[in-house]
C-alpha cells in the first residue's frame, strides 16, 4: 500500500470510528430522555411517540435510532445499569468500623429511596415486565446480578469489620434488603413520610441479625 492509499485509509477509519461514537452518543441521549418518560409513566404506558413529545427528539429520529420500543428499552436497561450498580461502594471503600458502615448505609439507602424514587419505581417495573418481555431478560438479570453483588460488598465489608461470618448466601442477603426497599418504596410513592425512615431503621435491623456465627478460631 502506497503512502496515500494509506493515508487515505487511516482518514476512512478515523471518520467511520466517529460516526459510530456519534451514533452512541445521540442514542445514549435518547435513552435519557426514555427513562425520564418511562419513569413517570411505567412502561406499558409508555410509547415511543410519548417518548418524543417528552423529548427534544422526534417520532421519527426515534425510528432511526432504534428499531422499535424494546430496542430502545434495552439500550435503556443496560444504560441504568451504569447508574445503579455502584451506588454504595463509595461508602464501603470510606467506612473505618461496622457501625459506620452501617450507620452510613442505612442512611444512603434512605436516601435514595426519597429522591429517586421514580428510577427505583421503573427497575421495578422493568424487572416485572422481564417476566414478560424476553428481549431484555438476559439485561434485567445481569442488572439484578450485579446490584445483588453490589449489597454483598457491603455485608462483607460490614462482617469484616464486626468479625463475624455471615450465615446467608449472597442471594438471601440481597432478597432481604430488596424486598424491604421494595416495600418501603410503594408507602414512599403512596405518601407515606415515615417511609424512608422505617427503612433505614430495619436495614439496621437486618444487619444485626446477621450477627449470627462467629468466625471458628
Amino acid at each position: 500500500m502506497t503512502d496515500v492509499a494509506h493515508v487515505v485509509e487511516t482518514n476512512r477509519e478515523r471518520i467511520s470510528r466517529r460516526q459510530v461514537d456519534k451514533f452512541a452518543e445521540r442514542r445514549a441521549q435518547l435513552a435519557d430522555a426514555a427513562l425520564q418518560t418511562l419513569a413517570e409513566l411505567g412502561y406499558a404506558r409508555t410509547s415511543l411517540r410519548e417518548i418524543a413529545q417528552n423529548s427534544q427528539f422526534s417520532h421519527g429520529v426515534l425510528h432511526y435510532y432504534f428499531s422499535d420500543k424494546q430496542d430502545l428499552l434495552t439500550h435503556c436497561v443496560r444504560q441504568y445499569e451504569a447508574a445503579c450498580v455502584t451506588r454504595y461502594d463509595e461508602i464501603v471503600a470510606t467506612a473505618s468500623s461496622a457501625e459506620e458502615l452501617k450507620r452510613e448505609f442505612s442512611a444512603a439507602m434512605a436516601q435514595t429511596l426519597h429522591t429517586d424514587a421514580p428510577m427505583h419505581r421503573l427497575w421495578y417495573d422493568l424487572r416485572n415486565q422481564s417476566l414478560f418481555e424476553e428481549s431484555f431478560r438476559a439485561d434485567v438479570l445481569e442488572i439484578d446480578q450485579r446490584r445483588e453483588e453490589m449489597i454483598w460488598r457491603v455485608i462483607s465489608r460490614y462482617a469484616e469489620f464486626a468479625g463475624i461470618t455471615v450465615a446467608v448466601s449472597p442471594s438471601v442477603a440481597y432478597a432481604m434488603l430488596d424486598g424491604l426497599f421494595q416495600q418501603a418504596l410503594l408507602h414512599q410513592l403512596a405518601g407515606n413520610q415515615d417511609a424512608a425512615g422505617d427503612l433505614a431503621g430495619n436495614v439496621l435491623r437486618i444487619l444485626d441479625t446477621l450477627k449470627v456465627a462467629e468466625p471458628s478460631g
